[in-house]
This record gives C-alpha cells, sequence and structure tokens, in this order.
C-alpha cells in the first residue's frame, strides 16, 4: 500500500481562498462575488488586494448568479462564493436559466458542503447539491479531497471556458496531494494500484479510502483506489479498466447514496463493465447537529465502512 505523508492540516475552504488569489493576481479578467459570508468562503485576501474586482451582494443568491452571468458578457469570469446549501438550492432556477442553459462562463464555488458542515443542522448541510448539478447539462462538477488539490482545482477552472460547479468543505482534513500536483479536470487520479477490489472516493472520503486501504493491505486484501475530483465528466475509462482488473467495486461519498457519483460509477458499470458495487454514502436522509467527527460515524462516512462494504463487495464477487 502507497504511503501518503500528511503534510499537515487545513480546510479545504483556504484552499479555495488561496487559489482565487493568485487567479487575481495573475488574470484580471477574474472577478469575485460573495453573498454575505466572506470569511466563511476565505475571499477576504482577494476583497482585500482587488476591492475594485469584488461584489458584495448580501443575503441575495439568486441576484448574485444573475450578476454573474451578466457579467460574462463583458468576458469576465465570475466566481461566486457562498454555502453548497444555497450555491444550488435556493438559486437551482437562476443557475438552470441564466448560467447552465446558456453555457456562461461561470464558476459556482461552494463551502460547507455535506454532513461536515456540522453543528448547523440539516438545514444547511445539503447532501444533493452534486446530483442537482452534474444533471445540467454544460455543467462541470468538481468535488476535490484537500487543501491542496481545492488550490489546483481552483485556479484550474478559470481555464475552463463555460459553467463550473466546484464543491469544498469546512472542517481542517488531513493534506496529502503534493503541492505541486497537476490538476486535470474529468482525469481521475489513481492513488494506490491493487487487484482485490477498487475504492472509488471524491471529497473528504478519498482520505478515509486511504486509511480503508491499509487497513485492508493487513488483512491480506489488495485495494487500487481511485481518487475522482471531477464527478462530471467522469474518467469512465479509469472506472471501468480498475473494475474489469478487480472484479469488485466501491464507492465512497459525502452524498445522498441516491444521485451521486455512486450513481454516475453505476450507470457506467452497467454500460461497459457489470461489475458488483456497494456503496459508502448517506442512505436517503437528512443530517442533523453536531461535529463533523460525529456525524461521519454515525451516517458511516468513514474508513470503517469502506473496509466493511470492501469485504461484502469481494464476497459477492466469489459467488458471482
Amino acid at each position: 500500500m502507497k504511503e501518503y505523508p500528511v503534510l499537515g492540516k487545513k480546510d479545504t475552504r483556504s484552499g479555495f481562498g488561496e487559489g482565487l488569489l493568485e487567479l487575481g493576481k495573475s488574470n484580471p479578467n477574474v472577478v469575485a462575488l460573495c453573498a454575505d459570508l466572506t470569511g466563511s468562503l476565505k475571499m477576504n485576501a482577494f476583497q482585500d488586494e482587488f476591492p475594485d474586482r469584488f461584489f458584495q451582494v448580501g443575503i441575495a443568491e439568486a441576484n448574485m448568479m444573475g450578476l454573474a452571468a451578466g457579467m460574462t458578457i463583458g468576458g469576465k469570469i465570475p466566481f461566486t462564493g457562498t454555502f453548497a446549501n444555497f450555491s444550488t438550492g435556493r438559486v437551482y432556477d437562476q443557475i438552470r436559466q441564466s448560467i447552465a442553459y446558456s453555457g456562461k462562463n461561470v464558476k459556482i464555488c461552494a463551502s460547507h458542503a455535506g454532513l461536515t458542515l456540522g453543528e448547523d443542522g440539516a438545514t444547511h448541510q445539503i447532501l444533493e447539491d452534486v446530483g442537482m448539478m452534474k444533471m445540467l447539462p454544460h455543467m462541470t462538477v468538481i468535488n476535490p479531497c484537500d487543501f491542496n488539490q481545492t488550490k489546483a482545482a481552483t485556479i484550474a477552472i478559470a481555464d475552463h471556458e463555460g459553467p463550473v460547479y466546484l464543491r469544498f468543505g469546512r472542517p481542517k482534513v488531513p493534506i496529502f496531494i503534493p503541492e505541486d500536483q497537476e490538476f486535470i479536470i474529468g482525469k481521475a487520479l489513481m492513488l494506490n494500484e491493487g487487484t482485490d477490489v477498487t475504492i472509488i472516493a471524491t471529497g473528504h472520503l478519498v482520505w478515509e479510502a486511504l486509511e480503508a486501504g491499509k487497513a485492508l493491505a493487513e488483512k491480506g486484501i489488495s485495494a487500487e483506489i481511485i481518487n475522482i475530483h471531477t464527478i462530471k465528466p467522469l474518467d469512465e475509462d479509469a472506472i471501468v479498466r480498475s473494475a474489469k482488473k478487480t472484479g469488485a467495486v466501491v464507492v465512497a461519498e459525502e452524498h445522498q447514496v441516491l444521485g451521486g457519483l455512486g450513481g454516475s460509477v453505476a450507470q457506467a458499470l452497467s454500460t461497459h463493465a457489470p461489475t458488483p458495487t456497494e456503496f459508502v454514502a448517506v442512505n436517503d436522509s437528512f443530517g442533523e447537529s453536531g461535529t463533523p467527527a460525529q456525524l461521519m460515524e454515525k451516517y458511516g462516512l468513514n474508513a470503517e465502512s469502506i473496509i466493511a462494504k470492501a469485504e461484502k463487495v469481494i464476497s459477492r464477487k466469489a459467488i458471482a
């Protein structure tokens, strides 16, 4: 099992903030809009450095999406910032009609996604956002795993023409992706080669997948671990190639089991390489208030659940 040294701990939203600041220095067309959550989105540095390119719209997320869509007509590259729930659920009509439908070059940047929002509770813990956004034509959906990858993704999406949904989070998580790792939109990242089971993970669950891989290795199980940072477009070739090699797949994500990465993987496999598959995700329920660690444990979004699903899917492979 390949080792990934922990380079510290930091929240992924800070990776977004640093990436946005770098973009501000290198690309004069980059502008930023925020819905009254500048500090929470770590957009302060961009605001301080480029006050004439920062727009505080207040608690008016729908208006923010309309403003961003209009700015693209003048050649600007707008990055919108608010919580994931307000970036998608509250403004879905505006995104669909004003941004996705006409392929506007808006970067929808969403923090505090999933259960790890924590104590703010179920009303803020959106677990449906990936499904909502991936179904929109023209939309690219990205969910990086740590600080370094979020920073790299933020910088990369500025060069991508078209709407992007960039999802990141609130808690401090291990940094394990090298700072100089190239971020290629739509290209899966192989973290560990294996032969017995494929673990496909995204976002905060990537680190948990690596922890699971180490525990499985101690049991004599060789896990292939793939970081799917781009959920749409999905790297189907990497997924199918791995599934054909291992014959068993586990998908892990901080999202509803319905409509997220798991559904996309299952569709790809059913079309190209039918394979026994298990899912680590929230099972059709809302969240609740609690610390991120408590919630990840209660809802089974951790290494232990990935291990259990890996052993289960391997047993299914044996039966098949």
